[in-house]
């Protein structure tokens, strides 16, 4: 059986959007590494990285770029309440990703009970095809995983469309 090719990179899976790059977190932890500097600091005395930072060095010219081609680029986060120290994090930071363009929505948990989701984070594009983002159960990112199965993409879609449809504009999220 022939081997299943990588999943694209972030790059990659962005510059082939041509209409809507949606992306949904389900989890209140991420321990990626690069992040840990500014986590730290966030904890430590509420600062957050500039928008020219090192940090936002890859992230921010990538989603600029690709709003600037006409994708939309939507992110809605499902969130346990009360947040984690993680979120509290993600919440101070996510001014710059509306800066660059992205849209991005919050929803409590609980008001997410009744819906069915994905077991993982996932990425989809132009409803053609999902990566998924994989992490362990302590939020450390491993390999990621990629599909264009139909049934996968339809869950997605209609996942990310009805949490986005109860989520609250960041600016109206209160943590």
């Amino acid at each position: 059986m022939p081997q299943k090719p990588p999943a694209p990179s972030f790059e990659q899976l962005l510059d082939s959007a041509r209409h809507r790059a949606v992306h949904l977190e389900l989890r209140d932890v991420y321990a990626v590494g690069e992040e840990r500097e500014a986590y730290d600091a966030f904890h430590r005395d509420g600062s957050v990285p500039a928008d020219d930072s090192a940090f936002w060095s890859g992230w921010l010219p990538l989603v600029e770029r690709t709003v600037a081609r006409g994708v939309k680029v939507l992110r809605a986060r499902v969130v346990s309440e009360p947040v984690t120290g993680y979120v509290r994090f993600e919440h101070a930071i996510t001014p710059a990703n509306l800066r660059a363009g992205e849209q991005v929505r919050w929803l409590g948990r609980r008001r997410a009970s009744a819906l069915a989701l994905p077991g993982n984070d996932f990425w989809l594009i132009d409803d053609q095809v999902v990566r998924w983002n994989i992490f362990s159960g302590d939020g450390h990112p491993l390999e990621p995983d990629h599909t264009d199965d139909p049934a996968a993409v339809k869950l997605c879609a209609e996942a990310f469309r009805t949490v986005w449809e109860r989520a609250a504009p960041h600016a109206e999220y209160r943590i």
